[in-house]
């Protein structure tokens, strides 16, 4: 299974409104995305965090890469700042877990 964590913080008070006029459909596409196996959202020390299973990394890719996600990223960088981290395991991480991992090995956007 692919697991994938973001931590993103929008930039100020009107990126904080696109971006949730982004991230609502985004999470909606998930619930629905073939291949999606866990969904979940959290604020965490001030950033808005996702934590997502898939069946395989490919299955992942074709999810971001459609949809309302696609439209999110294309409007990420002038919306807000975060990091991702995705890795192969067999297990869903507990959020402390997942969100320590994000901090140590994720790549800043």
């Amino acid at each position: 299974m692919y697991v994938s964590i973001t931590a993103l913080k929008p930039k100020g008070i009107i990126s904080f409104f696109r971006f949730w006029l982004l991230a609502i459909p985004t999470f909606q596409q998930a619930q629905s995305a073939k291949g999606n196996l866990y969904r979940s959202v959290k604020h965490m020390n001030g950033y808005q965090c996702t934590l997502t299973a898939w069946e395989s990394r490919d299955i992942m890719l074709e999810f971001m890469r459609s949809g309302a996600h696609l439209k999110a990223m294309k409007a990420f960088h002038s919306i807000a700042t975060g990091r991702t981290y995705g890795y192969e395991t067999d297990a869903i991480p507990d959020w402390k877990s997942a969100y320590d991992l994000l901090m140590e090995k994720g790549k800043n956007y």
